[in-house]
């Protein structure tokens, strides 16, 4: 597989964008790659095991790809999540631009070009992103509330910026270049999880190369009622996410080669956050200790701050309603006696 990176075709864009019973919606984002300004793109649908109409929604994009001149491929894959989903898509890649927007959301008309144009009067650079807005996705109305912090749009190295969630990870933002891509995955496949996509595509990569910011929003985010991102998780699928996250990351590390050992602290006191902040939510008392252990080793909290941060989230949880007001009226009735 690695052979196809000499394959890539220069100038231009691959764009895969997995979905998953996305009949309803999907138009809008085909809508919108036809809509680019540039002229060589190639769109790879990669359809999850859908089980509504989405195939037959994307089989009637065909003739439209066709007149705009795009390469258009429609491919059918076992469901599984989007990780697998794009890696179904990647083999076919032959742009020397990747990108990957999500299915629900829409690209404005110089998105691509003017990606592209960045990166061809900076080769210094081997990615680039833009900003993004957010609508709603039935009225088409804007929305001032955005899912992720913008960070510092003058960093540059933004691994852990992008780990730490202290910048946007949002998809269709990013354009990577394709042959530094697959220098990375050289068999043409992310780490499948069912935790997306994004952080496969993005950290090992940030982790070898620097990424500026076009300061223009060039991509639409759809706020969608009932989308796979936004649905409510029960305690079984909430702990299961978090757990995957920590096996991803372990994959990611490895991947990176990453063996310094203040960088393998920052990663254990990013799990230590994560382990607390579920055991905090779901009052297992012991665990969020142990997590409050381990940031306070790693440098994630000095002792007086986790324990205003513990009293203060029991309180809210109604953990001190529950726990502390009881006991506290039961010394208090013994005293009055």
């Amino acid at each position: 597989m690695a052979q196809e990176v000499n394959e890539l075709q220069k100038g231009r864009v691959s764009v895969v964008t997995p979905v998953y019973n996305g009949e309803s919606y999907l138009s809008g984002m085909l809508d919108s790659v036809l809509a680019q300004t540039y002229p060589d793109i190639e769109m790879i649908l990669v359809d999850d095991g859908s089980a509504d109409g989405t195939i037959k929604a994307a089989e009637e994009y065909r003739e439209k790809f066709a007149a705009r001149g795009y390469g258009y491929r429609i491919v059918a894959a076992e469901h599984k999540n989007a990780s697998g989903a794009i890696n179904a898509g990647l083999p076919h890649v032959t742009g020397e631009y990747l990108i990957w927007p999500d299915s629900d959301d829409i690209l404005e008309p110089e998105s691509v070009a003017k990606r592209v144009e960045y990166l061809r009067k900076h080769p210094e650079y081997q990615c680039v992103r833009s900003l993004s807005y957010y609508f709603d996705q039935e009225t088409g109305a804007l929305l001032d509330t955005a899912d992720e912090q913008t960070g510092d749009l003058n960093r540059e190295e933004l691994f852990w910026d992008i780990l730490e969630l202290r910048t946007f990870v949002c998809c269709g933002c990013y354009m990577l270049k394709s042959a530094d891509f697959f220098a990375v995955y050289p068999e043409r496949r992310i780490p499948e999880y069912d935790v997306g996509q994004n952080f496969q595509m993005l950290l090992p990569f940030m982790y070898g190369h620097r990424c500026p910011t076009i300061r223009e929003k060039l991509y639409g985010v759809a706020v969608r009622r009932g989308s796979h991102s936004r649905r409510k998780l029960t305690q079984a699928q909430e702990e299961k996410k978090y757990a995957d996250y920590e096996m991803l990351m372990d994959d990611i590390a490895e991947i990176c080669g990453i063996e310094d050992e203040e960088s393998k602290k920052r990663l254990l006191c990013w799990k230590a956050r994560r382990r607390y902040r579920i055991s905090l939510k779901y009052r297992r008392g012991r665990e969020t200790l142990e997590a409050l252990r381990t940031l306070r080793g790693c440098g994630g909290f000095r002792l007086g701050e986790a324990l205003k941060e513990v009293v203060w989230a029991y309180f809210v949880s109604g953990w001190v309603e529950e726990k502390i007001y009881p006991l506290y009226r039961r010394i208090v009735h013994r005293r009055c006696r």
